[in-house]
Formats: C-alpha cells, structure tokens, sequence
C-alpha cells in the first residue's frame, strides 16, 4: 500500500461542493402579508414599503467576488453561453420600519435556457449555512440544476448579513485563531471559564464593529427579503429549493406567506421542534450513526482501523483523545490537534464520495503520520465544511469571508436559548452517551450565543404554514447534520395537506447534492411538471464503489 502521503487529497476528495448544514431557531412575527413585523401595520408602512416594491433590479455582469464573499474569480459563461447577471436589491434595514434605513442584498442569476412561453419563473435557492454566500455558490453548483434551467431562472442571493449583503463583521480572523484556545475543554476551570471569554470577545467585537444591523439579520427578516425578491421578480409565486438551513428559511416563508408559495423543495430538512441542545444532541446522534456506516464500509474494504464497526470507533475515539495531548506535527509545519481530526472525520461525513480519503488519513493518523487528515481538514473547511455542525462558527478558517460571523449573527438572532457552562455539564453525559467521538465538541457549541448583544426570537421556528399548497419536503436516512426525523417534524409543523415527504435510503447531507437519479428524477419533476412523488418513495443509494 503506498503512503498516505503519496496519494493526493485534492484527488481523493473528487469536486463535489459541500452543503452547510445549520439547525438554528427562529419565531417570525405574525402573519400579516408582509405589512410590519408585528402584525399591526398601519397605511403609512405599507406607503414606505412601497417604495422598496416599485424599484427596478439593474441587472449586469456579475463581478469578481469580493473578499467578504469569499473571493475567487467572475462567474464563468454557462456552457450554452449563457452570462452570469448581478443585481442589488434595496430593503428595509428594519421591516418594522420600513421608512428608516435600507440596505443593499446581493442577487444573482442564469436566464432560463427554454423558450420564453415554457418558462415558469424564477427559481430561488438558499444552499443553507447560515452564512454561505449564494453568489458565489450558485455559479459552481448550476450544472447540477440545468434541467431545472430549461423552464426557470436560476436565482440566488447573499441573504442579510452575508456577503456584501450588510454581511456582519467581528474580530480579525487571524486574531480570532489566536485567541480561540480550546473549543472542547476537558482540563477543569480554567479551560472553561477561557471559552467563556473568548466567546464573549467575540460578542462584544461583533456589536463593535456591526452593531447597527446584528438585530435584523434573522431568519424572518431574510423571508421578508425573499418576498420582495419575488415580487420585483415578477413571479406571482415563490418557487423556491432550500437545502439544509435553506429548509428553515423556507418553511419560515410559508408561514408568513402561505398564498404566496409555488413549487417549493426542502432538502435535508431542520428539525422545527428542536432547541439549539435538542438540536445539537440529535446531531450528534446523527454523526455517530454516519461514522459507524462509514467504519462497516471501512471493515469491508479490510482497513486496519478495527475487525468490526465498535473497534474502529473506539480507535476513532482513542486518536482523537490522544490528539488532545500530542499534536502530531505534519510535514508541512502544521500541527494536528484533536480539534483538527475531529473536523476531518465530520467534514467527511457530509458526502459519501469523501469515505475513501477519510481512510486513507485515519489510517496514517494511527501511524502517526497527520498529514492526509490535516489536508482533508482544511480542504473541507475551504469547500465550506467550517461550522457546519453548527459549532458556533469558532473553527479556525482564516480566509477573509464572513461566513463565520454570519453563521453566529445569525444564528443568535433566531434562538433565545442562551446556555451557561452549568447547562453543558448538566447535558454533557447525554452528548457523550450519544456520540463519545462528536458529542463532547457539539455540547461546547451550544454556548454560541454566551454574551451575544441581541435576544433572540424564540427557541424554534414557527413553520406552520395552513393553506400553502404541498412542499415537496427529502429527508435522508444518513444524513448527519439534518437527521431523518426532521422531515417528518417538519411535515407535521407545516400542516396537513402541505409537508409531503420523499425519502432517500443514502449516506451524506442532503439528497439531491448525492446525484441520486431517483431523488434528481423525482425533484424535477415536481419543479418542472408539478408532479409529486408517489406517496412513500423509497429512493435507493447506489451502492458505494469498493476499494481504497
């Protein structure tokens, strides 16, 4: 077998794109057809709404990213030739008063590729997060979505807070490294009470530097935004595929908007009836269940991690731990703390085309070689994978994207829960029970929101969404970040008659990111011809190629 480090990362890890997954909470404000947070909106709201209603988008070419979105190159042209357009769309800093500030959100699109009399609209995306920047994401994940183009604009957006949408700012990433420590502590006060501070600091750097917008980038303002898009858009209806957080955003719209839904798809759906620790041990729940599916395959391929899937997360566990410890150094300089291979292992677990890397580098680990984990890390962390198991955003990417702080801000805005170090320690032997490998990080992360300036809404969304017509909702028996029974809850909260659930028997998070031709068929043709799946589809994986 050659050395880990003969074999290429980049090679093992294909170019599929990661989905951020993140389960945060929200209460929107009553339904009141979009007059006012409240529900009470006078006549003179509805006059200062209108002026963000009679504006028109000045679509151009899309330009280069911008540092904040994550940099890169301008959009390339679609195969077909088409160009990639960018527009900015004015809104209401506060949509409670919508005659005070208004700030910028950042639209892309791809015109329908279809003869105008076929098209249906514009298709709008949220790739979840929160935090991910839709201008950037959608160019690289379109050829994906081009049958989808032949009837429909494709639409994404940065959403309030993101971006170069008002995108929240904090503390230096480099100095945020620095001073993050240890985000799994385990030696007693000290560890602890440092997590706290730094969190805290974090907090108050947050409210320094982005004060003026921290109370309005929650889930219900970005709904609100949404339904402006539509309108200046020119649909009647939302026609709209939410994936991971996009989900909560989406059964967020329906409740405010019920008449206005059109074909909407929800893709590893969020649990609506869970708090940020019920969410937070459910993944951990979900993770384990991912890694133990991932070492039975492991044990096929005869890897030397362990006979069976116990003995190779307890090897897992065992590394892990030992990592704590005694970083291993890499060749490159760079140190492998537990942290790190803890990151590895979860990034990986999002996509089922990352297995035959990830064992490659637990392998070497347990020789002591750190390189091949630390590359996976940090290449998953690149591709989008840094707080997606909802960690509050205190991983140690130093690009100069705002993802992070988006994430928390966020985050933060939606969920009133605020845990003490006493909460932790009271729930932590739950976690542990539930994930010796991912629990003890994913109890640490519910201290997200310790010290943040802003309350947040509520402890879980409000999704109920009586009247809307069906939402085609895909939940995946392995999905770690969003587990199967999120779907079912969502289908619940949504109400009867409009939570309508395709499942997927598969590994990784989300369904239509696997590639499934099962799941593609039946998603496009709800969007496309307005057919919904045969009750109790079943989509199989295909089995997974063997071999290192």
């Amino acid at each position: 077998m050659p050395s880990a480090r003969a074999i290429s990362t980049a090679v093992l890890l294909s170019t599929a794109t990661l989905l951020s997954c993140s389960l945060t909470a929200c209460a929107p404000a009553a339904q009141d057809g979009g007059r006012g947070g409240d529900g009470g909106g006078t006549a003179t709201d509805a006059q200062d709404e209108d002026r963000f209603r009679e504006q028109s988008l000045d679509w151009r070419d899309c330009p280069a990213p911008s540092p904040v979105q994550g940099g890169g190159e301008s959009p390339a042209p679609l195969p077909d030739g088409t160009r990639w357009q960018c527009a900015t769309m004015r809104a209401p800093l506060d949509w409670k008063e919508p005659a005070g500030k208004s700030i910028g959100i950042e639209l892309i699109r791809a015109r329908s590729s279809g003869d105008a009399d076929d098209r249906i609209g514009s298709l709008l995306f949220n790739f979840g997060g929160p935090g991910g920047s839709g201008v950037t994401a959608l160019p690289g994940l379109a050829p994906d979505y081009d049958k989808l183009r032949s009837r429909y604009d494709l639409v994404s957006f940065d959403p309030r807070g993101v971006g170069d949408s008002q995108g929240v700012r904090c503390m230096d990433p480099d100095a945020a490294e620095e001073a993050e420590g240890d985000t799994t502590p385990d030696d007693g006060r000290d560890e602890t009470e440092a997590l706290t501070d730094f969190l805290r600091e974090i907090a108050a750097a947050c409210e320094r530097n982005s004060g003026d917008v921290l109370p309005f980038v929650g889930t219900t303002e970005a709904a609100r935004d949404m339904d402006l898009m539509r309108h200046l858009l020119g649909d009647e209806k939302l026609h709209y595929f939410g994936i991971s957080y996009g989900t909560q955003l989406g059964g967020v719209y329906a409740h405010l908007f019920p008449e206005r839904v059109g074909r909407a798809v929800l893709d590893g759906v969020v649990d609506p009836t869970h708090d940020m620790m019920e969410k937070a041990l459910g993944q951990a729940g979900g993770f384990q269940l991912a890694f133990e599916h991932f070492a039975a395959w492991c044990t096929r391929q005869r890897c030397t991690l362990g006979d069976d899937v116990q003995a190779i997360v307890d090897t897992a566990v065992e590394l892990g731990a030992a990592l704590d410890d005694a970083p291993l150094t890499t060749s490159g300089g760079g140190e492998l703390d537990g942290d790190e291979f803890t990151d590895a292992i979860t990034g990986a677990l999002y996509k089922r085309d990352y297995w035959p890397a990830l064992l490659v580098g637990l392998e070497a680990a347990a020789r002591g070689d750190g390189d091949v984990m630390l590359d996976l890390a940090q290449e998953l962390a690149q591709r989008g994978a840094g707080g997606d198991t909802d960690d509050g955003g205190t991983d140690d990417d130093t690009d100069e994207s705002n993802e992070n702080d988006a994430f928390r801000a966020i985050t933060c805005d939606d969920s009133s829960d605020r845990y003490t170090l006493a909460d932790v320690a009271e729930r932590l032997p739950e976690f542990v029970a539930a994930s010796p490998l991912f629990g003890p990080s994913l109890a640490w992360g519910t201290l997200a929101c310790t010290g943040w300036p802003v309350p947040g809404e509520a402890e879980h969304p409000e999704v109920s969404a009586p009247g809307a017509p069906p939402i085609l909702l895909v939940g995946n028996t392995g999905d770690p970040a969003t587990p199967y029974a999120g779907a079912a809850r969502m289908a619940e909260r949504l109400g009867e008659g409009v939570g309508f659930e395709l499942t997927y028997d598969g590994e990784g998070h989300g369904a239509f990111d696997s590639g499934n031709p099962c799941v593609r068929r039946a998603v496009t043709s709800y969007l496309i011809d307005g057919k919904l799946p045969t009750s109790g589809t079943v989509c199989e994986a295909e089995p997974m190629p063997e071999g290192k």
